[in-house]
C-alpha cells in the first residue's frame, strides 16, 4: 500500500492542496532516457521526497504497475520508441486509475489536447518545465484521483442505500398487505360463521368448525386493487404527497373531514387499508431512483392519523345511536305531576 492510499479520509481532507511527504512514482522509459537526470532533479528540490522507480519499456512498466502500487506513473514520450499516448490509452482502457503524467520534448500546444483526450492527467515538456512545477503536477494529479476514487465510493454507497430503502419499503408493503388479507379472512370467517349459526343451530359439529382457526394466507406481492371511488382515490393520495411535504399537525381539518366521509359512507378498517396500500405503492413506483425512507416514515403517520380518527368517528356515531337526545322538560312541568294552577279533579 503506498503512503497516500494508507492516509485515511479524515486525514486526506486536511490535505487537499498540499504537497504529499512522500510520493512514489514509477518511471516509463527507454534506454535513450533513463531517470538519472530526474534524480538528481528531485534531489535537488526538498519540496516532498521523491522515490523513483525506473522501469525501461513497455512490457516492464505493465509488470512493475502489475507487482506494485505507485502513487503516479510517469511516461517518457520519445515518437517511433515510446508512444505516451498509447501506452496511458491502453493503461485506462485497461482499468488502471493512478495519476498518469506525460513528460515530452514537443511543446504543449501540440500535446495537451491529444493526452487529456486518452486520460492523462497532465502533459510536461522538458524544456518548459520546472522541478518545481513538475511535483506540483504529482500532487494535483494525486488529489484528484483520491477526490475520484472518494466520490465513486460515496456513489456506489448511496446506490446501496438507496436500494436497501426500496427493498425496505417494499418489504413494509408486504406486511401492509398481510394485514389486509389477515382483515379480509377474519371478515369472510365471522359472515361464514353467523350464516353456519343460523342455518344449522342444532349441529353442534358445524359450530365447532367454524370456530376453528382460519387458515393463514401468504402476503400477495400483486399490487392491491382498491374498491372506492376514482375521486376518492384521487383526493387521498393529494393528502398523501401533501402530508409527506408538510408533516403531522398540518391537516388535520381534512383530516376530520376525510374521517367523517368515510365513517358517512360506511368505509370499514380493511377498505381504509386498502385505500392507503394502494396510493402508497403507486407512489413509491412514481419516486424512482430516489429515496423512499421519508415517504414510508410519513405515509406511516398519516395512515394512523387516519384510522384514529376514523375510529373516533365511529365511536361518536355509536354513541349518538345509543344515547339518543331527548328533548327535557322545563323545571315545574313534571309530566306525572298536576300543575298547581289546574284544579284537582283534573287530576
Amino acid at each position: 500500500m503506498t503512503v497516500a492510499e494508507a492516509v485515511s479520509v479524515s486525514d486526506q481532507s486536511s490535505l487537499w492542496g498540499r504537497m504529499p511527504a512522500r510520493i512514489k512514482v514509477l518511471y516509463v522509459t527507454t534506454l535513450h532516457r533513463t531517470g538519472g537526470w530526474l534524480m538528481e532533479a528531485f534531489a535537488a528540490d526538498c519540496a516532498t521526497d521523491i522515490l523513483l522507480d525506473e522501469a525501461v519499456g513497455v512490457t516492464s512498466g505493465l509488470a512493475r504497475l502489475r507487482d506494485e502500487v505507485f502513487d503516479a506513473v510517469l511516461v517518457s514520450h520519445e515518437p517511433d520508441v515510446l508512444d505516451a499516448v498509447e501506452l496511458v490509452e491502453g493503461l485506462r482502457a485497461g482499468g488502471h486509475d493512478e495519476p498518469m503524467i506525460v513528460l515530452g520534448a514537443q511543446p504543449p500546444t501540440a500535446m495537451d489536447a491529444i493526452c487529456y483526450e486518452v486520460g492523462a492527467d497532465a502533459y510536461c515538456c522538458v524544456e518548459q518545465t520546472t522541478t518545481r512545477s513538475l511535483l506540483w503536477c504529482f500532487a494535483r494529479a494525486i488529489e484528484r484521483s483520491q477526490l475520484v476514487r472518494e466520490n465513486r465510493r460515496l456513489v456506489q454507497a448511496d446506490h446501496q442505500r438507496l436500494a436497501h430503502e426500496h427493498t425496505e419499503a417494499e418489504r413494509l408493503l408486504d406486511e401492509q398487505r398481510a394485514v389486509i388479507a389477515d382483515l379480509e379472512l377474519l371478515h369472510d370467517g365471522n359472515s361464514g360463521q353467523e350464516s353456519s349459526l343460523a342455518d344449522g343451530a342444532d349441529h353442534p359439529s358445524t359450530i365447532n368448525s367454524q370456530s376453528r382457526e382460519l387458515p393463514k394466507r401468504p402476503p400477495s406481492q400483486d399490487p392491491i386493487s382498491c374498491r372506492l371511488p376514482e375521486p376518492l382515490v384521487k383526493h387521498y393520495s393529494e393528502m398523501l404527497r401533501a402530508y409527506v411535504i408538510m408533516g403531522a399537525g398540518n391537516l388535520t381539518d381534512e383530516m376530520t373531514t376525510l374521517a367523517d366521509l368515510l365513517a358517512d359512507a360506511s368505509v370499514s378498517a380493511q377498505q381504509t387499508m386498502e385505500l392507503h396500500v394502494h396510493v402508497l405503492e403507486k407512489l413509491i413506483q412514481d419516486l424512482g431512483g430516489r429515496s423512499a425512507r421519508h415517504v414510508m416514515s410519513r405515509a406511516d403517520l398519516l395512515v394512523v392519523e387516519v384510522m384514529a380518527h376514523l375510529a373516533d368517528g365511529y365511536r361518536s356515531r355509536y354513541h349518538h345511536r345509543k344515547f339518543p337526545p331527548r328533548q327535557l322538560t322545563l323545571p315545574g312541568f313534571d309530566p306525572f305531576s298536576v300543575p298547581s294552577f289546574l284544579p284537582k279533579w283534573a287530576a
